[in-house]
């Protein structure tokens, strides 16, 4: 009608109006009628949008590793984007050019340089086990990247859904995980056993220990018995040697009085002594101290003559037979 068209966008897109080569109305979810002759529309999504990859990269030990994500981006700034890539539409809304696809390449672009960075820093072993550190980093580096910055884009996020070795190589590295699997499983059974080796032993040095000390305390209980004993005939000893001090020290008291008794005694004829301890001389007494002192005097006597009635007499108790 006359050249004058009508369009409304979303409040996800972005519309510039050109006229002259001049901005004459921008922002977003606008509706408004145009002249089509002498008017460019420029039409871009600020809605967040995501772009997945897959690219393989070299590790730092010359093997190929496969890594696949998705970033996640906006549009921060539609007037930069506009500038650098040409997202204008026809009448119909029909994108011009293929450059809206330029610019997922390019953040695709800017994020395997980051990852080819960071993969030729490890080995394919580490790599495998790295992908939150992959990320952060990507992420990180993408912030700050120039070539997004200069898009006018805003990373949101960034995932890594895996790091995949070549097959071989994957089943190289099983097997090589499961060996160190099965030989970490054989030490911790080794360790087990040996643990339960030393926990006997020291079981065991704990019983020998405890018969030790049993036996050492039955032998100073023997040794105190002993010794109880030693003193007890020490002591015996002792009392016996005392004994016999005392014994001795009563036979040599009792001599000495003895021997002051009988020291008065001792120039006293027996004649006398006799007579005294008897009272009286009986007649067989008297007869014996005759021929006692016949038998003193016998060298003086020339010839004795003894009747048989004398002894007769002296062999009869009281004169009787």
């Amino acid at each position: 009608m006359l050249g004058f068209r009508y369009i409304k966008v979303p409040p996800t897109t972005y519309v510039l109006q050109y006229s002259s080569g001049k901005i004459v109305r921008q922002g977003v979810g606008l509706s408004f009628f145009y002249f089509a002759p002498s008017s460019e529309l420029v039409k871009i999504p600020v809605a967040s949008a995501d772009v997945p990859f897959v690219f393989n990269e070299m590790t730092t030990d010359f093997q190929e590793a496969t890594i696949q994500g998705q970033l996640t981006y906006r549009v921060s700034d539609p007037k930069r984007l506009a500038s650098l890539l040409d997202f204008s539409v026809d009448g119909l809304g029909r994108a011009r050019s293929n450059d809206p696809e330029k610019l997922n390449d390019r953040l695709v672009h800017a994020a395997q340089i980051i990852a080819r960075s960071f993969t030729q820093r490890h080995s394919l072993r580490d790599l495998l086990v790295s992908s939150s550190t992959l990320v952060q980093e990507m992420t990180e580096g993408l912030k700050t990247s120039e070539t997004v910055a200069m898009l006018g884009v805003e990373v949101l996020a960034l995932s890594i859904q895996s790091i995949k070795a070549t097959p071989e190589m994957a089943k190289a590295l099983q097997a090589d995980a499961r060996e160190q699997l099965l030989q970490k499983a054989d030490e911790a059974v080794f360790v087990r056993r040996n643990a339960a080796v030393e926990l006997e032993r020291k079981i065991k040095e704990s019983e020998l220990n405890t018969e030790i000390t049993v036996e050492t305390k039955k032998r100073e209980i023997r040794e105190t018995q002993m010794k109880a004993e030693i003193a007890v005939e020490e002591q015996r000893s002792e009392l016996v040697k005392q004994r016999v001090e005392n014994q001795i020290k009563e036979a040599e008291a009792q001599g000495h009085a003895l021997q002051a008794t009988l020291a008065p005694l001792k120039d006293i004829d027996w004649r006398t002594l006799m007579a005294a301890s008897s009272g009286s001389l009986s007649p067989k007494l008297m007869v014996a101290m005759a021929f006692r002192d016949l038998a003193d005097n016998a060298g003086k006597i020339g010839q004795l003559n003894i009747s048989p009635d004398l002894l007769s007499t002296l062999l009869t108790s009281d004169g009787k037979p």
